[in-house]
């Protein structure tokens, strides 16, 4: 059980954190964009787990762990767990496909670039 878990946790999800960053990013700002999606990612994983934590506490005052507030309960915490999970995969598949090719490729920056570097060397004279 444990290694199917561990199989699956990793699989999907752990191979999207640094997968997609370095496939999305532009080449000059990859490092930096990646280090900060995974910052983020490390941010609501720490927000996650200790929001459930407060979460998954009984509704009963008297049954919640001590030093905890009452919370909606554990059903009702995995629920919307797996409502945030949804709508991660569905962003997930909104992510675009580069198909091998760069950031620059994709959005058309480099042809921008050599085009009005054409025209301008189209537009000079050369002496005679």
């Amino acid at each position: 059980m444990y290694s199917l878990t561990f199989f699956f946790a990793n699989f999907g999800p752990n191979a999207k954190t640094f997968v997609v960053p370095a496939e999305i990013f532009p080449a000059r700002l990859r490092s930096t964009c990646h280090g900060i999606s995974a910052a983020a990612g490390k941010a609501g994983a720490m927000v996650g787990a200790f929001g459930f934590l407060y979460a998954a506490q009984s509704t009963d005052p008297e049954k919640t762990d001590a030093g905890y507030p009452p919370g909606i309960g554990v059903k009702n915490s995995l629920i919307v767990l797996g409502c945030i999970n949804f709508f991660g995969m569905l962003f997930t598949l909104l992510v675009p496909e580069s198909k091998g090719k760069s950031l620059e490729e994709l959005s058309g920056e480099n042809e921008e670039d050599s085009s009005s570097g054409n025209e301008a060397s189209a537009n000079r004279t050369v002496p005679i």
